[in-house]
């Protein structure tokens, strides 16, 4: 049996450090959006995509696979929304079997409201501790990362 590539001491410590980092700020910004517009930030994450694309509506796979959620956590979320009328689903006219997520009136007003205070949140939590130096070192890291996570399958 192969011995297992434990971190070492300053691997441990950085690990630790990024997942408290990561938690803690989820929670702060969930809590953000939740006080100042009602929105938790799975809501926030679902508007943004779909607000990125032109007419506001993505097939429920490709927001799936946007936001990196299993199908189940997906379908339940949008069912929440759904009936707060942040999205709706209406059926593609070239497929019977499928469906679009649609960004409704009133979920493009609530990401327009909340964009503006969850952007300075993340600014003053995040990036106001930070200088151009270690954003441009946190951007060439999370690329690579990323890079090695595609490669690996996600």
């Amino acid at each position: 049996m192969d011995t297992p590539r434990w971190l070492d001491d300053d691997q441990q410590r950085a690990w630790r450090a990024y997942l408290r980092m990561q938690a803690q700020l989820g929670a702060a910004l969930n809590r953000q959006l939740q006080a100042a517009c009602n929105l938790s930030l799975a809501d926030y994450d679902v508007l943004v995509h779909l607000t990125d694309v032109p007419d506001g509506r993505l097939r429920p796979y490709e927001l799936q696979r946007a936001l990196e959620w299993e199908q189940s956590r997906l379908s339940h979320h949008l069912s929440r929304m759904q009936r707060r009328g942040l999205v709706e689903r209406q059926e593609c006219a070239d497929d019977g079997r499928g469906a679009f997520v649609v960004l409704t009136q009133a979920g493009r007003e609530a990401i327009t409201t909340a964009a503006p205070g969850h952007v300075e949140t993340v600014r003053a939590l995040f990036f106001d501790a930070l200088g151009p130096e270690q954003v441009e070192a946190l951007q060439q890291l999370t690329t690579q990362v990323l890079a090695r996570l595609d490669a690996a399958g996600g």
